[in-house]
């Protein structure tokens, strides 16, 4: 079995993401690991939590879960957040943002 990345955790409902979030990107992308998270960048600004509502929208997209599925547990005014994706494995999570990233 292959190591999970260092952004990568597993949790009693699903899986962990420690994710640090780019607002203001000309695109949203998973831009790759950095250090031990996932650097995400969103187009929304970080003004009343539009990129926090951006982020959620972009990772349910890629790993095709309803929104209700990713929930922001820490972070919210900040850049570097932890995100819950409930009832996904941390193998299909990994797979799924790899596969984003080609």
């Amino acid at each position: 079995m292959e190591s999970l990345p260092a952004w990568l955790k597993p949790h009693p409902e699903g899986t962990c993401i420690s994710v640090k979030a780019q607002p203001r990107s000309p695109r949203d992308e998973v831009a790759g690991a950095v250090g031990s998270e996932l650097k995400i960048k969103v187009t929304a600004p970080p003004v009343d939590a539009a990129a926090n509502e951006a982020l959620i929208r972009f990772l349910s997209q890629i790993l095709d879960c309803p929104k209700s599925a990713v929930v922001l547990l820490r972070g919210g005014t900040a850049r570097h957040k932890l995100l819950l994706i409930r009832g996904m494995a941390p193998a299909d999570v990994a797979a799924k943002i790899q596969q984003a990233q080609v």
